[in-house]
């Protein structure tokens, strides 16, 4: 069974991968900017997956910025 993940940012930000030390923010940005996987979110931040015990939590959290974006597009340029 697949369950969602819904992570609030505090002001403890979450670690999501402990080898590289990538934040959820980075994640989330990356996500937004247009990464589409993991290693494309690790890049953007100059790191690749190591261990990778990390990997479905990126997965999950870029679903969900993607989700969010699809659902509330940013609006058009003027």
């Amino acid at each position: 069974m697949l369950r969602t993940l819904r992570i609030t940012i505090s002001n403890n930000p979450m670690i999501v991968c402990v080898c590289n030390a990538i934040r959820e923010e980075q994640v989330r940005k990356a996500a937004r900017t247009g990464a589409r996987t993991p290693a494309q979110a690790y890049a953007r931040c100059g790191k690749k997956a190591k261990c990778g015990s990390c990997l479905p939590f990126a997965r999950a959290i870029i679903d969900e910025e993607r989700a969010a974006l699809a659902a509330n597009p940013p609006a058009a340029a003027a």
